[in-house]
């Protein structure tokens, strides 16, 4: 992919400190082996929903995916949906959310804001519940858009502006820019009906802020909650209080989460965070975990850390712009070797007992 596109998607908010600390904390956790027990063979499937998944990870919901390789929310949510995992489409994703309910077969979870308009909201809803989702993932960490240094000197928009560098690294991939001319310029699909014709794309940023992605306190919260009956999972949260807070509102998950350090360059971990909530709060609501994980590895610190399920992003979109179509098989294969792996090694028969291999500190 070019470079601009690259930098959008590993980049954090300002100096990347927090993504930094979340590979260096996850990857600081240990476990044990207990080599001479008696053991049978892993089990990696999870059940959620009343839906039994393949593999405890996910796809995590990144914006923008058609910029780093076209059609790679549909390339995407094809292979989730044959794997057997869960994949999130973003409200801010370059693929409509009717046709990635068509190509998942219905199987995807959907991720939205809390539109600070609220005919947009009601719309937006309705469509999703019209389009056949089944589980509700609400962002709520994004109060403020993040200040990321490499996109403001790239130039970032939806579609990129053409400066010469980035019509030089453009013609440097051939690939991608083929394929991107075969499927036409990404834009945000699903947002369309709600953009004023011929908005100026140096708007865009202004009209998100006032109509799509509103504030998500808990009164905005309430609004979503009370309309949607299906499973809702609030993600984003780190802070205890939050987390009860999401209990009470009759939440049905939480994803513990910094926002892959991409919103608060001092922001907390979540690995450390999930081990002490999920100890407090794993009987009353599902714990969930993303930021940092990378590998098979890494899914097995944050299970072993608590957490039931775990989600990624940028390996998704890493293995898509390497291998465009297979990206994501590839992708949900690697992850499930590397992870069969360590739960044979450490002799361990259930995904839900990974936190016994935990070596506490």
């Amino acid at each position: 992919m070019p470079k601009f596109a690259y930098d959008y998607l590993i980049s954090g908010c300002m100096e990347d400190t927090s993504v930094r600390k979340n590979e260096q904390q996850i990857d600081s956790v240990e476990l044990r082996s207990q080599l001479l027990k008696p053991y049978n063979d892993c089990d990696l499937s999870v059940e959620l929903f009343g839906h039994k998944y393949s593999a405890p990870f996910g796809i995590a919901p990144v914006g923008l995916q058609g910029l780093m390789w076209p059609k790679a929310p549909e390339i995407l949510a094809k292979a989730a949906m044959e794997k057997n995992i869960p994949y999130i489409l973003s409200t801010v994703s370059s693929s409509s959310l009717e046709r990635i309910a068509e190509v998942s077969e219905g199987h995807a979870w959907y991720q939205v804001y809390n539109p600070s308009d609220a005919g947009i909201r009601k719309d937006l809803l309705n469509r999703v519940k019209s389009a056949g989702y089944k589980v509700l993932v609400v962002t709520v960490d994004v109060p403020t858009f993040g200040y990321r240094p490499r996109d403001i000197r790239n130039g970032l928009s939806m579609p990129p502006k053409m400066s010469l560098s980035n019509i030089l690294q453009m013609l440097a991939k051939p690939n991608w820019l083929i394929e991107t001319a075969i499927a036409g310029k990404p834009e945000m699909e699903t947002l369309k009906p709600y953009m004023p014709k011929n908005m100026p794309m140096d708007q865009l940023a202004s009209f998100m802020n006032k109509t799509v992605m509103g504030p998500v306190d808990l009164e905005g919260l309430k609004h979503i909650r009370d309309f949607w009956q299906g499973p809702l999972i609030v993600k984003g949260l780190i802070s205890e209080q939050d987390v009860l807070d999401a209990i009470k509102l009759g939440a049905d998950g939480v994803v513990i989460s910094n926002h892959g350090g991409r919103q608060l360059d001092a922001g907390e971990s979540p690995v450390l965070t999930t081990q002490s909530l999920s100890a407090k709060y794993k009987d009353q609501i599902k714990i969930f975990m993303d930021s940092g994980i990378q590998n098979g590895t890494n899914i097995a610190s944050a299970l072993a850390s608590g957490a039931e399920f775990t989600f990624l992003g940028r390996t998704f979109v890493y293995g898509v712009g390497a291998l465009g179509k297979y990206g994501g098989y590839h992708t949900i294969n690697a992850l499930t070797m590397q992870l069969t792996q360590i739960m044979k090694q450490l002799r361990c028969e259930k995904v839900a007992d990974l936190p016994n291999y935990l070596v506490r500190n």
